[in-house]
């Protein structure tokens, strides 16, 4: 680390931190670094020898904003207190998203641990609690209502909810969300298979300001790329009901604009209920939903005028799913999947 030219008006930092170190940190460790945080709750290092101690509070809260919240998270926490200290600073917590982590990694069967999720847990409740009503936006993976019940009591000014992969997130969990996170704009619940339309229905009546709403549920039409990683129970307990869920998206978010329901079971009668209380609809997904005809979809998004991009269920169904005797005919098959060329 060199000394940095700290100014009002500008700050020149030339920080050589191990890069290479940094970026080995993948998300186990991140995970139990953010552990021991919240446990021991002081820095790893001594003040001592440590210009960068000598920084004032506003010089270092000006550095350490142009990290992302992973580099901070990895490695300037454990230089020293005063930096720990800062890191902790509300005005560098408004935001908590681990997703890139996930979305960066092939899925692992250690997700779904108990440990896991105590550790996502560790990280989200310390966050929370360091930047508590600054929290505007949390996107994480493999939550619980433990750490839930907390982002409720603390974050009133949460807009931005994202928990997929979370099996132990529940109704009641979510019951906390709708009560103390009115300000919700956006909810992401994909895969989330303890939370049912019950919940879609209380946060659509608390929070008014929902525009974006993300359901998504595994490919239950081919399992196999869950198989092994997924607990096997928890794919048997994939949602059965589509149309309540709907209905409830159609009652209580009429200014949904962006609404994503892949694998859903949902039937032409629940797409035509949100069609008829959401007329804001800019942007729809219904990969995989294979109760959907084209005729059903077309049917239902005739009357939504502000309908930009619809994803229909585009794919090729095996026969080990879909029987050819269940419909009789492939022009049918055609028609139900869009598709040109029925493979199986």
């Amino acid at each position: 680390l060199t000394t940095p030219t700290c100014t009002n008006e500008n700050v020149e930092v030339r920080v050589w931190i191990t890069n290479t170190t940094l970026l080995s940190l993948k998300l186990p460790r991140l995970l139990s670094l953010s552990l021991s945080l919240m446990e021991e709750g002081e820095g790893s290092e001594s003040e001592s020898n440590s210009d960068w101690a000598d920084l004032t509070h506003e010089c270092l809260i000006n550095i350490l904003s142009r990290l992302t919240f992973e580099d901070r998270w990895r490695g300037p926490m454990f230089v020293c207190k005063s930096w720990l200290y800062t890191c902790r600073d509300p005005s560098l917590l408004s935001v908590l998203n681990i997703d890139s982590y996930f979305e960066a990694a092939p899925e692992s069967s250690r997700w779904w641990s108990p440990d896991f999720e105590r550790k996502i847990d560790a990280m989200l409740m310390s966050v929370v609690n360091w930047g508590s009503q600054s929290v505007s936006e949390i996107r994480v993976r493999h939550c619980s209502d433990r750490a839930l019940a907390l982002v409720a009591q603390r974050c009133p000014k949460l807009q931005v909810l994202s928990i997929k992969s979370s099996p132990n997130v529940t109704d009641a969990g979510m019951a906390n969300i709708a009560s103390g996170c009115r300000m919700l704009r956006e909810l992401d619940i994909s895969y989330c298979y303890e939370i049912s339309h019950e919940s879609i229905a209380l946060i659509g009546r608390s929070c008014p300001n929902i525009q974006i709403l993300r359901r998504n549920l595994m490919n239950w039409l081919d399992p196999s790329q869950h198989v092994g990683i997924v607990p096997n129970e928890y794919l048997n307990a994939c949602p059965q009901d589509g149309d309540s869920e709907a209905s409830a998206v159609g009652k209580f978010m009429p200014h949904l604009e962006h609404l994503e329901l892949r694998f859903s079971k949902l039937s032409a009668r629940g797409l035509t209920l949100i069609s008829e209380g959401c007329p804001n609809l800019e942007y729809l997904d219904l990969s995989g939903c294979a109760n959907l005809t084209s005729r059903d979809i077309v049917n239902a998004s005739s009357s939504l005028k502000h309908l930009k991009k619809i994803k229909k269920p585009n794919f090729y169904i095996p026969r080990s799913v879909f029987h050819t005797e269940r419909y009789g005919h492939w022009r049918l098959y055609d028609e139900r999947f869009q598709t040109d060329v029925f493979r199986i």
